[in-house]
């Protein structure tokens, strides 16, 4: 290979190919194509009024940057205790042995700047919306003129029965979502690593069964299950091996998007066994006996005598099944505190409007980011979105304007169905909303190297800093 190339699977491409191809990248596309939104937020307010940021992930950092830059003097407060921020995309890149697990850990100090910035590095313990203030865990009360909530998501593990998090990483038990954003780890990651090996040894030896799971809850990035599993797939493939696959999914689709769902049916059978539960929760699991229990529950019609009406009635069964390895995508929710908080919709996630994402009840809180109650776009691409959206729309309401920008739910998933393949799932309220006139359900060789290659750097030093 000349000095000059750029490796990829299976192929060699030019240098100045690579460019061509970086140009192309739909992250990169997406910031600078997307028509709803414009880059906006160029103008600089002078605005004296407090704004207080819960949290200090993605969305945290992107509208801190973006709103830095549109106030004169800004006054705001940024509470987070987390020091490190993590890259949390590269946790699957991690797992399927593609990425260096100390690559996906950046330093905070690098997005807030304390300077302008009033940093406390503690965590809110409690809100109070009539008040205009929030408590932290170690007791300090913090007021505010306007407030964002980015305070992510959390994994309830602990949610089915037997498991802990703990067991992740023994007994054939991988999950790659596992990670402590305060401590700055993300243990899931080289657990899955390791149970990519595991599993490529165990399948030298027999046909080993393997279960990937999708919880009754909304989950951070969707398409992670589906992606996990292909890769792991594909990994035994590489060496002439194969293993019996089930994705089992509370879901009654294998993916919301019908032309996606359709190509990952298609990708499925490249792999030999795979078989698709749908409807099927995971309850509980007898971690040492490696046995899964899953309740299924389905609907059917019934007609009513006495009403002379056809009714819905919701059935259930338990099913348990026996495994090798299991992939495990935990229960999700918003925060404790935010639970425990009048700021949540009943499905207990922030109750803000899906165009504004101004809270529906307190017309002085914004959220951004996983936590919040719209009907997609819990990624990163959602967030950088929803960015630009906030920092206008808090903008316009400090100073007695209507907001003027509105979240069309633009969210982009890469979808790996092999190793040098990846399918680009781009879509929006209204369905799929590809950025770039190409087949977006077409898996391709350039989305997988746009997704190895640019979307860090692009995530790094482009979307929290507010550049995009």
């Amino acid at each position: 290979m000349q000095k000059n190339d750029i490796e990829l699977p299976n192929k060699k491409l030019p240098r100045r190919e690579a460019f061509k191809y970086i140009a192309l990248s739909p992250i990169l596309a997406s910031t600078l194509l997307t028509p709803s939104i414009s880059q906006g937020n160029t103008q600089v307010h002078d605005i004296r009024k407090k704004i207080v940021i819960v949290g200090g992930g993605a969305g945290a950092l992107m509208v801190l940057a973006r709103l830095s830059k549109s106030i004169k003097r800004p006054n705001i407060t940024i509470i987070s205790p987390n020091k490190t921020h993590i890259y949390q995309a590269g946790q699957v890149l991690v797992g399927a042995g593609l990425m260096e697990y100390k690559d996906i850990f950046f330093d905070n100090k690098n997005y807030i700047n304390e300077k302008d910035v009033t940093w406390v590095q503690d965590e809110v313990s409690l809100f109070h919306p009539k008040r205009n203030t929030v408590t932290t865990r170690k007791g300090k009360v913090v007021s505010y003129n306007y407030l964002i909530v980015a305070t992510g998501i959390q994994y309830n593990y602990e949610k089915i029965k037997g498991l802990t998090k703990k067991d992740i990483g023994t007994y054939g038990i991988t999950s790659v979502y596992l990670n402590d954003l305060e401590k700055g780890t993300a243990k899931g990651a080289t657990d899955t690593w390791r149970w990519f090996r595991n599993l490529k040894n165990s399948a030298k030896i027999k046909t080993p069964k393997v279960i990937f799971t999708y919880p009754n809850t909304a989950i951070k990035c969707s398409a992670t299950p589906q992606k996990t599993l292909f890769l792991a797939a594909d990994y035994l493939k590489q060496s002439g091996l194969e293993a019996e696959f089930e994705f089992i999914s509370s879901q009654n689709k294998v993916f919301e998007i019908p032309k996606i769902e359709k190509t990952l049916l298609k990708e499925q059978k490249r792999y030999g066994f795979v078989k698709n539960r749908l409807q099927h929760h995971l309850e509980s699991i007898d971690v040492e006996e490696k046995k899964a229990i899953f309740i299924h529950s389905w609907e059917e019609k019934k007609y009513n005598e006495g009403y002379r009406r056809t009714e819905l009635i919701t059935k259930s069964e338990r099913l348990e099944l026996d495994y090798d390895f299991i992939h495990i995508v935990p229960p999700m929710s918003s925060v404790q505190p935010l639970l425990e908080s009048d700021l949540v919709n009943k499905e207990g996630w922030l109750d803000v409007d899906k165009h504004t994402l101004q809270h529906k009840k307190y017309k002085n809180i914004f959220g951004i980011g996983d936590t919040c109650g719209v009907p997609m776009g819990k990624t990163g691409g959602s967030a950088r979105n929803q960015g630009i959206v906030l920092t206008q729309n808090i903008l316009d309401v400090i100073q007695n304007k209507r907001t003027s920008k509105k979240y069309d739910g633009y969210t982009v998933y890469p979808i790996n169905t092999q190793y040098g393949k990846t399918m680009m799932a781009e879509f929006n309220y209204a369905g799929a909303s590809p950025t770039l006139p190409l087949n977006f359900e077409k898996p391709r060789w350039i989305w997988w190297f746009s997704n190895l290659n640019i979307s860090k750097p692009v995530y790094e030093h482009l979307m929290l800093t507010g550049k995009f």
